[in-house]
């Protein structure tokens, strides 16, 4: 393929036909749906114009897949940065703006200095200026308390949070799985 497949991802569903997750994105390239679909591991319920071919076959590309067996979701969500910021919607728990990624750190409420944990019920989302200005002072001290109080989030919460942002690529034909938060027709 002149391009490498990178244009090409294949969107995979569960055997409910939900997104295996939401944030990021569950998506498989292309040759990963392609060996999938000869191994009868999923279910070919989109594709694409473009085709691969071998020498005695040829096979349009899956742009939707559903996996033929379900698999449950993690019941308690990792504990990483990332999750922090998803939990929180990528918005400082201070000021109240919400910022790209880069730009955001994450804050103990109780300072570590303080015999704060880094746990889920005392780390939250915290801009550069707003965790400095902030620094190792308790919340009441500096008049900063979090808008919402830090707490151990459900795998359900962050794929449900996980909705509210879209990747910059969603193909067409993923549109009718995906439930993103649009008005719907009435």
């Amino acid at each position: 393929m002149p391009d490498g497949g990178l244009h090409f991802p294949a969107l995979v569903l569960n055997a409910d036909f939900r997104p295996l997750s939401y944030f990021p994105l569950s998506t498989w390239t292309w040759q990963d749906a392609v060996k999938a679909v000869f191994l009868d591991r999923v279910s070919v319920l989109s594709e694409y114009e473009q085709e691969v071919r071998s020498p005695s076959f040829s096979m349009r590309l899956p742009s939707v897949i559903a996996l033929r067996d379900f698999i449950p979701s993690v019941r308690t969500p990792a504990f990483t940065r990332f999750n922090v910021f998803l939990r929180d919607s990528f918005t400082c728990q201070y000021c109240n703006h919400r910022r790209a990624t880069p730009e955001l750190t994450f804050d103990h409420v109780i300072p570590r200095a303080r015999g704060g944990r880094t746990s889920w019920e005392n780390v939250v989302t915290a801009c550069g200026p707003c965790n400095l200005r902030k620094g190792s002072k308790m919340p009441r001290d500096c008049n900063m308390i979090p808008r919402q109080e830090p707490r151990r989030p459900t795998s359900f919460e962050l794929q449900e949070r996980g909705r509210h942002f879209p990747p910059n690529y969603l193909h067409e034909s993923w549109r009718d799985f995906l439930y993103w938060d649009s008005e719907l027709e009435g």
